[in-house]
């Protein structure tokens, strides 16, 4: 099905942070396949251990005990903090599974219809209740009646959240990316979570984090709350970099929301498979011992340097944002053509509508790489 408008070109290898296309010609990936592959391509540690796992087991189903999953639930909690995990597949799957957990803790407080406050420029998936979730009518149309439960304020705004409070019964939860990634890289004010998670608590709400793209190192951190010391949620999703390409996701939770799902309460038959737990393993450990969180707090202050310093006078950046290696530059005018421009100059990138373009490069990228990403990108925008 055509659902998907592509570029003309097809990638036949990859190695670190290049990707090459059938004709060898190489290109400088700063998307990562949208924040997946944040290991670089053709990963040795992750090549390996899925070599050796495809040649042993693949899958059980979660019918049986699945060891690797248990050791990855048990790390992913050490991490964050959190208490259990359920995986499944995909971002979506994990904030569906965020959901659930919502209603039915609205359920046991005796509320027959909980609501999820959710945010203005929200992305949480594309399944029918993280759709509802998402705040972009482009996307929504033609797929109502949406899904009810949800009811929308402000991002990064405290005093719009308590106004929603007092205008709105039976909230139950709020769902909220710590920092709003498709929406073009924007991030609350200092101590925006701080503020909503004491909300939650004093209103009995739980505080529900999509970390699907900020997740895994990205942002100088293993998750993106964590640079705020002492917050923790009560539902925490991610997805994409924790496979570094093979598809998996995991819902955590904590406290009182760690035993809303019980047996039969939810599933997937994919979910946590012996494949998809030994390369979230293998990405753990690369994280872990090349210390790759420095490394994208690092790469990302280069980075984002570099591009003020190649534009430096230029009327063609209104601002550049983002923390570690999750970065956004804001055109000063819409500027058709960016990624195609791009292209034509072997460099991967992808623009979130006309003004913003995305990078979101690996965090095993070097020195010279990052500088090279800047070089390309700065003689895209002055051609254009």
């Amino acid at each position: 099905m055509p659902t998907y408008a592509r570029l003309p070109v097809s990638f036949e290898r990859g190695t670190g942070a290049w990707l090459y296309d059938q004709d060898g010609n190489p290109y400088l990936d700063a998307l990562t396949g949208i924040a997946v592959c944040g290991l670089g391509h053709a990963h040795e540690g992750v090549q390996k251990v899925v070599a050796k796992q495809a040649g042993t087991l693949l899958h059980t189903s979660n019918l049986y005990e699945i060891d690797l999953q248990t050791s990855l639930a048990a790390r992913l909690c050490e991490i964050s903090g959190m208490d259990n995990v359920f995986f499944c597949n995909s971002g979506a799957e994990a904030n569906e599974a965020a959901i659930k957990i919502a209603r039915m803790y609205g359920h046991k407080l005796g509320i027959d219809n909980p609501i999820i406050l959710v945010m203005r420029g929200a992305f949480h998936g594309r399944t029918l209740a993280t759709l509802t979730a998402t705040a972009n009518r482009k996307i929504q149309a033609g797929f109502e009646p949406l899904v009810p439960g949800f009811v929308r304020t402000e991002f990064g705004d405290m005093d719009a959240v308590r106004a929603t409070t007092k205008n709105t019964k039976n909230i139950v939860a709020v769902l909220v990316e710590p920092i709003q990634g498709e929406a073009g890289i924007h991030q609350p004010p200092t101590g925006y979570l701080r503020a909503l998670r004491d909300h939650c608590e004093a209103h009995n709400w739980l505080l529900m984090l999509d970390e699907v793209q900020t997740g895994n190192a990205r942002t100088g951190r293993y998750f993106a709350f964590q640079h705020e010391r002492g917050l923790l949620p009560d539902v925490l999703t991610t997805a994409k970099g924790l496979g570094n390409g093979v598809p998996i996701g995991a819902c955590l939770a904590a406290g009182k929301a760690a035993g809303m799902l019980g047996a039969g309460a939810h599933g997937s038959t994919f979910g946590g498979n012996l494949l998809a737990c030994a390369a979230a393993h293998a990405v753990l450990d690369a994280i872990e011992s090349g210390d790759l969180e420095a490394r994208a707090t690092a790469l990302g202050k280069r980075i984002r340097s570099g591009i003020e310093s190649a534009l430096l006078g230029s009327n063609r950046i209104k601002e550049i944002r983002g923390l570690g290696l999750m970065i956004g530059v804001e055109l000063a005018a819409e500027t058709k053509g960016v990624v195609p421009a791009a292209l034509e100059r072997g460099l991967l990138i992808n623009c979130i509508g006309d003004r913003v373009v995305r990078l979101l490069p690996a965090l095993t990228m070097n020195d010279e790489e990052a500088d090279e990403l800047v070089a390309r990108l700065a003689d895209t925008l002055k051609a254009l």
